[in-house]
């Protein structure tokens, strides 16, 4: 099995994840990177979306809203995303103010919910973990978003540290404790040369994978542990992108490394 993939940042559309070709089955991603006045349009039946700038501005529009020049970073590491959630059934357009990269999440939706717009200002930021696994988390299409599956947040991890750590899992429906979350990972550094190393594990020992990631790459969580590690000098930018049918961080840690919490 192989849950690595690269978007080689191209103009146009490019198709990342789908679920004919991936081994998580309710998110799919596209990357767009358009020029100044390019458009790309979205109709798929019964999935929502989740449509977060990676840099640049662009205008959102469809039925019922249109979200001009919306966009305040230039680069990942420029400060908060803006984020636009569109529900099901809903064709719309993307279209570049200027050049602009964007991720286009998609999940499977059965239920009406209202576009929204999430500016830079609404996004939550918590400074999580202890000296050693220490990261800033960016809480963007979260629990006060209506959706049905897409949960959505960026991480920024300092060189020399870990993420996702201890060692957690998200793949089992075991309510309030854990529910059954599929999750898909997008790697950026600050330095061009900079990378980092992707685990994904189970405690059965049917996964063990090992990853060297830089800009541009993906790994797809379908299920198990996932600790994340930046290689020193090379701060890291992560975008995480979470499905299932209970939105939110409900997770168990590895019981092997649970007294780290303490």
């Amino acid at each position: 099995m192989n849950f690595k993939r690269t978007w080689n940042k191209k103009y146009g559309k490019s198709e990342i994840f789908a679920k004919d070709n991936s081994y998580c089955k309710n998110v799919e991603i596209d990357m767009l990177k358009l020029a100044d006045g390019e458009k790309k349009v979205y109709s798929e039946e019964n999935k929502e979306y989740g449509v977060l700038i990676l840099g640049g501005k662009c205008t959102v529009e469809g039925k019922g809203f249109k979200y001009e020049d919306i966009g305040e970073r230039n680069t990942v590491f420029d400060g908060a995303a803006t984020c636009v959630y569109v529900p099901r059934n809903t064709e719309f357009t993307v279209t570049g103010v200027g050049e602009v990269s964007v991720c286009i999440t998609k999940c499977p939706s059965n239920k009406d919910h209202e576009a929204v717009l999430i500016k830079p200002e609404d996004v939550v930021i918590k400074d999580m973990g202890k000296p050693g696994w220490q990261r800033r988390a960016f809480f963007i299409l979260d629990e006060r978003v209506g959706a049905d599956q897409i949960y959505i947040g960026e991480c920024y991890v300092e060189g020399g540290q870990w993420a996702s750590y201890p060692p957690h899992k998200h793949d089992d429906m075991n309510m309030p404790t854990e529910a059954n979350t599929e999750e898909i990972y997008y790697y950026e550094f600050e330095k061009p040369q900079g990378f980092g190393i992707q685990k994904v594990y189970t405690k059965e020992g049917d996964i063990d994978e090992t990853y060297t990631v830089k800009s541009g790459d993906f790994v797809e969580i379908p299920r198990g542990y996932h600790p994340f590690h930046a290689a020193p000098g090379y701060k890291n930018y992560y975008l995480w992108i979470m499905a299932g049918p209970v939105r939110g961080f409900y997770m168990t840690t590895d019981e092997e490394h649970k007294w780290l919490n303490k």
